[in-house]
């Protein structure tokens, strides 16, 4: 209970009786509401107004199925974890707990400690993402901002290095250029950028990649090509399909002097419906950075997804789509400290349907006729997510 109206959200005003001290005071229970200490809610908080302290009831702790122990000088509030919710002191006659100072810790601490085989099966579900921090900050940061559903509400903590990870994304030191912001609104500039040819081409025989990246929100998409002459068509029919989608007109589109952006085709197309196609000085990919080093990070984490899951290299493609796709859901864009999914689409992303890279599945073989004895269903293996439907991707070492 508190006298504090202030502190209460959700606030309902009712008659709930009366209270009695144990001075034999009697005060009113002027109503209730909810009151939230960091990243915890503690609900049904009575309103007695007048009344100079905050009290916390033992009882009522422990029928929500909290453990609440007390020490010589201090106590704690549990949960069935074992997890300490709530900290209190035995400075008097009495224990107390300092609210302002709970509410000024890391949300995070207050969540329950993921186990190390789920902090890592969600490193690899996000792409093997950001382990190079000491910590899952990260990850952590979508948990303690919300930024994102249908990820646990817990910890994550790093106890070992991911040996895929050092593997794929090790490369040389390199300066940190300060960070710039050209645009203002989704799809005012976009930056372009084609990556290849590969080395080993896809099972569809695509060598190349065009990765465009929208300045404002630095959502990213990626596109695989037999060729650099298909680039010209792919960038204006994505253009054309993307305007009328977000209902937003693209201003500037920005690359390097490649024949595959610097042609006749393209130019027609930019001057018929306004964009402004702006280049980079020859031999200077730090005017075009901002793709150039998603490129690196799509490779790299392509890489160390395909060296976890023992896979062939003719699935790159399949690796860099999957990278991309939870990238956009799940890194943190520092301007905003809001996903790109959700600067560009209004809405917090749910990532609870995220599976690992190269993980075992098993499928119904409704297409042969097994059999009365033969196993109906196929082993194979996850490679990503259907841009034009709601499936996974999978991929059949057998056929």
């Amino acid at each position: 209970m508190t006298g504090n109206r202030a502190l209460l959200t959700n606030f309902v005003e009712k008659f709930l009786g009366m209270v009695r001290f144990g001075n034999n005071d009697f005060a009113v229970i002027a109503g209730y509401g909810d009151v939230v200490i960091g990243s915890m809610t503690i609900k049904k908080v009575y309103y007695i107004e007048g009344l100079g302290h905050y009290l916390f009831s033992v009882g009522q702790f422990c029928d929500k199925g909290l453990e609440v122990a007390f020490r010589k000088s201090t106590c704690f509030v549990r949960n069935k974890d074992g997890v300490d919710m709530l900290t209190g002191d035995h400075s008097s006659n009495l224990y107390t707990i300092a609210l302002n100072e709970v509410a000024s810790k890391s949300s995070t601490c207050l969540l329950a400690k993921a186990s190390s085989s789920h902090s890592w099966l969600w490193h690899q579900r996000l792409s093997h993402l950001f382990v190079s921090y000491l910590n899952f900050a990260t990850i952590n940061n979508l948990v303690k901002n919300n930024l994102v559903q249908g990820l646990p509400k817990m910890k994550f903590e790093k106890d070992h290095l991911c040996s895929a990870c050092e593997q794929g994304k090790i490369h040389r030191k390199h300066h940190k250029s300060k960070m710039a912001f050209a645009s203002n609104t989704p799809l005012y500039l976009l930056h372009m950028d084609l990556c290849g040819s590969m080395r080993v081409q896809s099972i569809n025989g695509k060598r190349y990649v065009l990765v465009v990246v929208d300045d404002y929100s630095r959502y990213t998409w990626v596109f695989f090509l037999h060729s650099k002459d298909e680039a010209s068509e792919v960038i204006i029919s994505f253009i054309k399909k993307t305007q009328v989608n977000f209902q937003i007109q693209v201003q500037r589109v920005r690359t390097d002097n490649g024949t595959e952006f610097k042609n006749k085709n393209l130019a027609k197309f930019f001057d018929e419906v306004g964009i402004t196609q702006q280049f980079s000085d020859a031999r200077t990919p730090q005017q075009n950075d901002v793709v150039e080093k998603r490129n690196r990070t799509l490779v790299e984490a392509a890489r160390t997804m395909l060296t976890f899951a023992n896979l062939p290299s003719f699935l790159l493609v399949e690796a860099i789509a999957t990278t991309c796709f939870t990238h956009n859901h799940s890194i943190i864009h520092k301007r905003f400290d809001k996903t790109p999914f959700e600067l560009i689409n209004k809405r917090k992303p749910n990532i609870k349907f995220f599976r690992v890279f190269g993980c075992r599945c098993y499928l119904l073989n409704d297409y042969e006729d097994v059999g009365k004895l033969k196993a109906k269903g196929d082993i194979r293996v996850f490679v990503g997510y259907s841009k034009l439907s709601a499936a996974f991707r999978i991929y059949n070492k057998r056929t």
